[in-house]
């Protein structure tokens, strides 16, 4: 069985978490450190906390802006629940928009239309990898100024608001020259197993607000708000009488450890000439293969302006159903090769849809998800392997469409 996006696992991270575990430090202390300032280093950031996850880092900074009961957060209907539930978790109240036909990420045109006095927090997707729009997303920000109610002092002191991306899929990948994270106010990455670059379980808050924020001082608040509300964290407490510490706020527990800071530093030092180089290789192999059947519809992953990471690739077949769609992906499992749907549109999930969503608000959503199969990109896929996957895809759509 050819599966859809295990991890890579080899000696270099085998040898770095042993060596991590006979350190005495398996929580959060040296390595998470470490690996923070290289994150910031690498995406061109002034500052970077790592978390046990993005959820974590998105529902800390929807917390930081002070989002509550009656606000309002943009987001697009097609992106994984966890975008959604943060926003749930902090009793306000997802407003879904609909996609691009082209790219399936958020469309800015549909943002501006969605924008009432209680949005505080627009929340973009780089689904697959690709960043979305910000130049446009960035500026419909600040065109908006006048809508912006602010409630607190972050929001007095953004005086708009407050653009959070969802970059989960997106590490690596550049919008005109610059790398995701410094694309927009705060970016939050996932370093989830089936990530680009892994931890295991993991996300990092990247800081890139405007003046007059000070984004140091916001880590700083940040990694209390992330450890139970403690003003200092176990590494400071080691100093020679330190012990003494304050719990200053009731705060949540969504701590790196170093254990998995340890998988993430091996993987970011080889990301860029390694890990990119053999993603862009399977991509460019599955287009140049699949793009001879005249059914298929490949993923663009290269624009003028916007270099993806390559997380996924998303191919949609031209004129199905989902019914049909479903039936082909049945064959493909058939021939012993994972594929995988990204993703079912939130709306469409049951929790939503009680709370009155329906799917048919969406409808360039609804056509992507319809016809869209996700099909294996890890390390690890060989030459062989891609010529197996595509054979499977092109015989079961010839064996469900004839």
């Amino acid at each position: 069985m050819i599966p859809f996006s295990p991890p890579r696992i080899d000696d270099l991270i085998c040898n770095e978490v042993v060596a991590t575990l006979k350190s005495g430090w398996i929580t959060t202390g040296p390595r998470t450190k470490s690996f923070e300032k290289k994150i910031a280093e690498y995406c061109a950031v002034p500052n970077v906390l790592c978390l046990n996850s993005a959820t974590a880092g998105l529902e800390l900074m929807l917390r930081w802006f002070g989002l509550k009961e009656g606000d309002e957060v943009i987001l697009p209907a097609y992106t994984y629940s966890a975008t959604a539930n943060v926003v749930i978790h902090c009793g306000a109240k997802p407003v879904f928009v609909d996609v691009n036909q082209h790219d399936f990420n958020i469309n800015v045109s549909n943002i501006g239309k969605a924008i009432t006095k209680n949005t505080k927090v627009i929340m973009p997707v780089d689904f697959g990898g690709m960043p979305c729009d910000y130049n446009e997303l960035n500026a419909l920000v600040k065109s908006k100024q006048s809508l912006f109610v602010s409630e607190n002092d972050n929001q007095k002191l953004l005086n708009r608001i407050l653009v959070l991306s969802d970059s989960a899929h997106s590490f690596g990948a550049s919008y005109q020259d610059k790398k995701a994270g410094a694309l927009t106010d705060v970016s939050v990455f996932s370093f989830h197993a089936v990530k680009n670059l892994t931890t295991a379980e993991g996300g990092a808050i990247a800081l890139n607000l405007p003046a007059p924020f000070d984004n140091k001082s916001i880590y700083d608040l940040l990694c209390i708000k992330s450890l139970h509300g403690q003003n200092k964290d176990a590494l400071a407490k080691t100093q020679k009488g330190n012990w003494r510490y304050d719990i200053v706020e009731a705060g949540y527990k969504c701590n790196m450890t170093d254990l998995s800071a340890a998988i993430g530093l091996i993987e970011l030092a080889r990301y860029d000439n390694d890990t990119l180089l053999k993603r862009k290789h399977i991509v460019d192999t599955y287009n140049r293969l699949l793009s001879q059947n005249k059914l298929i519809l490949c993923p663009v992953f290269e624009t003028a302006d916007k270099t993806s990471c390559y997380h996924l690739y998303p191919m949609r077949i031209k004129g199905i159903n989902e019914q049909q769609r479903d039936a082909i992906m049945h064959e493909i499992f058939n021939m012993n090769v994972s594929v995988n749907v990204h993703f079912i549109p939130v709306p469409a999930m049951t929790f939503y849809k009680n709370l009155g969503y329906s799917m048919q608000h969406y409808p360039v959503t609804y056509d992507n998800f319809s016809r869209e199969i996700s099909l294996p990109v890890y390390y690890d896929l060989s030459d062989d392997n891609i010529q197996t996957v595509v054979n499977a895809v092109n015989t079961a759509i010839s064996k469900v469409l004839g």
